[in-house]
């Protein structure tokens, strides 16, 4: 184990070696998009939205009119919409006078929670698009590097000398689109992660007020038959 952890370092070093500082530019960024996809990762894995199906049988026993069981549920439920839709609940409960104020501060409690999970993921979105870039970069600086050694060499040219040179500016296309890939891959899987959570907020709250709306509904009273002349 010890012996290809080592060769592993050995590439990484020749690699970065080869490449110059744009190769090691593009490597700190391979480690920072690591690390935020598994951070964000394991934020959304802790904020799913009903992992225990505590939220759907709370909003179902509310429907039904239980809303003192639907509380219950809810404050011993986990996930990271249960607490939020307990206020709501433990609002229209205690009789909350103005309900649109109330169903205001929860929505803007939902989009916090959501700007929590949002948060970052900025960083690799620009990651994905910006290695592709660098590593062009490198390659450009690589290819007027060795064009330049061919120049001072004249007639003298050594064809694997230039290759060489070829070579080794081809090599940050390689390690930019390598760091661009998988870093897109991950910020569209977290975006859409976040999307789905967003959507379950966004429905659990509706179902919330609107269930509160139907049991305090009034039935207009039935029109009056006319007595038959």
């Amino acid at each position: 184990m010890q012996t290809d952890s080592q060769g592993i370092l050995d590439t990484l070093l020749s690699l970065a070696q080869a490449g110059g500082p744009v190769v090691v530019i593009l490597v700190a960024l391979s480690v920072i998009a690591l690390a935020v996809t598994l951070a964000k990762a394991y934020q959304l894995w802790r904020a799913r939205p009903d992992p225990d199906g505590t939220v759907e049988a709370a909003l179902n026993d509310h429907r039904r009119g239980a809303t003192a069981h639907a509380l219950n549920r809810l404050n011993a439920g986990r996930g990271a919409l249960a607490p939020i839709l307990a206020r709501a609940l433990a609002g229209l409960r205690g009789g909350a006078g103005d309900r649109a104020s109330l169903r205001e501060e929860i929505e803007r409690e939902a989009g916090q929670l959501m700007e929590e999970l949002r948060s970052h993921l900025r960083v690799l979105e620009i990651i994905a698009a910006v290695s592709p870039l660098l590593g062009l970069l490198g390659t450009v600086l690589g290819m007027i590097e060795a064009f330049q050694q061919m120049e001072a060499a004249g007639s003298r040219v050594d064809p694997a000398v230039l290759s060489g040179g070829i070579w080794e500016a081809l090599l940050t296309t390689a390690v930019g689109l390598a760091v661009a890939i998988p870093t897109l891959m991950a910020f569209t899987w977290l975006e859409r992660q976040v999307e789905r959570i967003t959507h379950h907020a966004e429905d659990a709250i509706t179902r919330v007020f609107t269930a509160e709306a139907s049991a305090h509904a009034v039935p207009e009273p039935a029109p009056a038959v006319q007595a038959a002349e």
